[in-house]
């Protein structure tokens, strides 16, 4: 039994016409009287009796015509969903975030996305960046928000957020009175810092403003997470140096001192793995794109 066979006769079924549902599924009446009848021979039955002057359902073709049009509409169905995944109008992503961009960025691209694709099933998880890393390599997750830089081998990586880094003091800290405070007045502060291995080439990074200062920080105290940080700064137990969106998070009890000299900027990148280009995906980082330059 064919497709086309099911259609020829739910054609002539809801006519009982054979040159209407010629006409309607762009065939030859000599065509389609052809599948009719290979659909009969297939079935071992008559589903018309035909004359010159009329044509009428058998028994069996009444008893299978609600099947027929309830199989070929599941076929519709089918088509047009593969259709829309394949657009990227439905479907299905697995999101990583860092927690330290969900205040500012996540909440406004999920949203802004959501309102474009309500198809499409958003699953969002809180996962440092190196676990997202592996995360996108393993095929775990779709898409990944990443403290940058980030080694892009087997990854597609756009900065969608850039943002100097400020210091961050408790306001009982003695240099919380100072106006414009250098790096290097750090030197023998203990520091709060956002761990090195949940994103060590971030780590990196902000060191290297205290290594360029001529000093190399005096860590105490590693968190997995920024706002952590903030509390235990404004508890008095070290200074931080952290983008400064985050350290403006806290509305009491830290300082925040922009640097004023240091040009060295914090970027979060949108990551998908370079193998899973698909055009869902595509949405997703233009719509994120578009939502982080204004």
């Amino acid at each position: 039994m064919e497709l086309k066979q099911l259609r020829s006769f739910t054609a002539v079924a809801n006519t009982l016409n054979f040159g209407r549902a010629a006409r309607q599924l762009y065939l030859s009446q000599s065509a389609l009287s052809l599948q009719i009848q290979n659909l009969e021979a297939h079935l071992g039955v008559l589903l018309f009796e035909r004359n010159r002057r009329s044509v009428r359902l058998t028994a069996a073709g009444e008893a299978i015509l609600a099947d027929s049009q309830e199989l070929l509409q599941r076929i519709a169905d089918i088509e047009l969903r593969a259709g829309k995944i394949g657009s990227g109008e439905v479907g299905h992503l697995r999101i990583g975030f860092v927690a330290s961009a969900t205040e500012s960025m996540i909440p406004a691209i999920v949203l802004a996305f959501r309102k474009l694709h309500p198809g499409v099933e958003l699953d969002l998880k809180n996962l440092p960046t190196v676990q997202q890393i592996d995360a996108l390599k393993t095929g775990s997750i779709d898409v990944g928000f990443v403290r940058m830089p980030v080694s892009p081998d087997g990854l597609s990586i756009e900065s969608i957020h850039r943002e100097p880094f400020a210091i961050v003091l408790a306001k009982t800290h003695p240099l919380a009175l100072e106006k414009a405070l250098s790096v290097r007045r750090l030197t023998h502060e203990p520091f709060i810092a956002y761990g090195r291995k949940w994103a060590p080439s971030f780590y990196d990074h902000w060191t290297e403003i205290c290594h360029k200062a001529g000093f190399t920080p005096n860590v105490v105290q590693e968190v997995a997470e920024m706002d952590t940080a903030l509390v235990l700064v404004a508890a008095g137990m070290g200074v931080a140096i952290l983008p400064e969106a985050i350290a403006r998070r806290s509305r009491s009890g830290v300082k925040v001192k922009p640097l004023t000299t240091e040009r060295i900027i914090s970027e979060i990148g949108v990551a998908t793995s370079a193998n899973r280009a698909t055009p869902l995906l595509q949405r997703f980082v233009s719509v994120s794109k578009r939502i982080c330059s204004h």
